[in-house]
C-alpha cells in the first residue's frame, strides 16, 4: 500500500469548492429514473446521458466521479473513453463495486451488501481501466425499536472494512458509505442514535481490518429526521446533530466527509450541507456525493432530446455550482433561485 499516493487522491476528491458525482445508477435504477421521463434505457441512452453531464461546465465543481461497470467501459459519441473526459474536464474516475445487497438469514426486513468475492481482482482490473477510487454502500434500514439487530450492524461494517482494506492494497481509495436510511417514521433522536451506533461499528472494523484512515474517505446519511415522521427536523437541528455524530465519532485522521443525499430533494439537501459547514472549525473538509440531488433536474430538461443538451448540461452546471457553494458554507437562497 502507498499510503502517500492514496492520501493525495483523497484529498484531491475533497477539495474545497468541490464533491463527488455519484454518477453508478445500476442498469435498473436508471431505467426507473429514465422511465420518469419516458426515455428507453438503452446502452446508447445511459452513454449519452452521462457524456452529456461529463461535458458540461458543471464539471468545474466536481472532483471525482463514481462510474457504473458499464460506464467505465463506454466511449463517447467520438470515440474517446468516459473515463478521459472525466480526466480532461479536472475529475478523478471511480467505481462502484459493490454488488448491491440480499436479505440477511435471521434478520427478518434486514440485508447485507454482497461482492467481497474475487473483488481483488475486480479491483485491480478496474485500476487498468483508469478508477483511483472505488465506492461500497452498505445499507441500514430502521424502525422505531427493533431494526437494526446488531448482526446486520455488525456484518455490514465488516463488509466494509474488508473491502476498504482491499482497496488500498489495489492503490485504490476507499469511499466508505454506511447509509442508514431515510425512510419510515422514526425521528431524528432516533436517526442519531443509529447512526451513532452503525459509525462506531464501522471505525471498529476499520480499525481491526488495518485500513488507513488517512487513505479512505466517508460517505455517511446525514442526520435527520424519516420521511414518514410528521415533525420534521429544522435545517439548524439537521446540522446541529449531524456535527455531534461527526465530532463523536469519526477520527481526525479522515481527510475528508462526502455526504450522501438518501433522497432529499435538491434544494434540501443544499440547505442541510451548507448549514453544515457554517458549524466549525471541524478537522475534516466536510463536501458532497450526491447522485439524485445533482441529477434529477438535468434529468428532467434533457428528457432524451439532443435538443435540450445545452439546457440540461446549464441545469446540471447550477445545481453543481449551487452545492459548491454549500460546501463552503457560502449557499444562500438568493444565489439558489438565480437563473441556470
Amino acid at each position: 500500500m502507498n499510503l502517500s499516493a492514496l492520501n493525495t487522491v483523497a484529498l484531491a476528491m475533497v477539495t474545497p469548492g468541490k464533491g463527488i458525482l455519484a454518477a453508478d445508477e445500476s442498469t435498473g435504477t436508471i431505467k426507473k429514473r429514465f422511465d420518469a421521463i419516458a426515455v428507453e434505457s438503452t446502452a446508447q441512452n445511459r452513454r449519452d446521458y452521462r457524456e452529456m453531464l461529463f461535458r458540461s461546465d458543471g464539471m468545474t465543481f466536481i472532483s471525482g466521479v463514481i462510474l457504473y461497470d458499464e460506464t467505465i467501459r463506454q466511449n463517447a459519441a467520438d470515440g474517446t473513453p468516459l473515463v478521459k473526459l472525466i480526466e480532461q474536464a479536472g475529475s478523478i474516475p471511480g467505481i462502484k463495486v459493490d454488488e448491491g445487497t440480499q436479505p440477511l438469514p435471521g434478520c427478518p426486513g434486514e440485508t447485507v451488501t454482497v461482492g467481497l468475492d474475487r473483488l481483488a481482482d475486480r479491483l485491480a482490473a478496474y485500476y487498468a481501466l483508469g478508477a483511483r477510487f472505488a465506492k461500497w454502500r452498505a445499507v441500514i434500514d430502521l424502525d422505531k425499536d427493533r431494526i437494526p439487530s446488531m448482526t446486520a450492524v455488525h456484518v455490514n461494517a465488516h463488509a466494509l472494512g474488508r473491502y476498504a482494506a482491499l482497496c488500498q492494497a489495489a492503490g485504490l481509495v476507499p469511499i466508505v458509505e454506511p447509509e442508514v436510511l431515510m425512510d419510515g417514521d422514526h425521528d431524528i433522536g432516533r436517526c442519531f442514535d443509529v447512526t451513532r451506533r452503525v459509525m462506531n461499528e464501522v471505525f471498529r472494523e476499520l480499525r481491526i481490518q488495518r485500513v488507513a484512515l488517512e487513505g479512505m474517505i466517508l460517505k455517511p446519511n446525514m442526520v435527520v429526521s424519516g420521511q414518514k415522521c410528521p415533525v420534521q427536523a429544522g435545517v439548524t437541528e439537521v446540522a446541529d446533530r449531524t456535527v455531534q455524530l461527526l465530532t463523536e465519532c469519526v477520527p481526525a485522521a479522515v481527510p475528508g466527509v462526502a455526504f450522501l443525499s438518501g433522497g432529499q430533494s435538491d434544494a434540501l439537501a443544499t440547505a442541510h450541507l451548507d448549514a453544515i459547514n457554517r458549524r466549525g472549525p471541524l478537522p475534516w473538509m466536510l463536501t458532497f456525493s450526491y447522485g439524485r440531488a445533482l441529477q434529477a433536474a438535468p434529468q428532467r430538461v434533457w428528457a432524451g432530446r439532443t435538443a435540450n443538451v445545452p439546457a440540461a448540461q446549464r441545469a446540471f452546471s447550477h445545481r453543481a455550482r449551487m452545492t459548491a457553494l454549500a460546501s463552503r458554507g457560502q449557499w444562500t437562497t438568493e444565489r439558489e433561485n438565480e437563473a441556470a
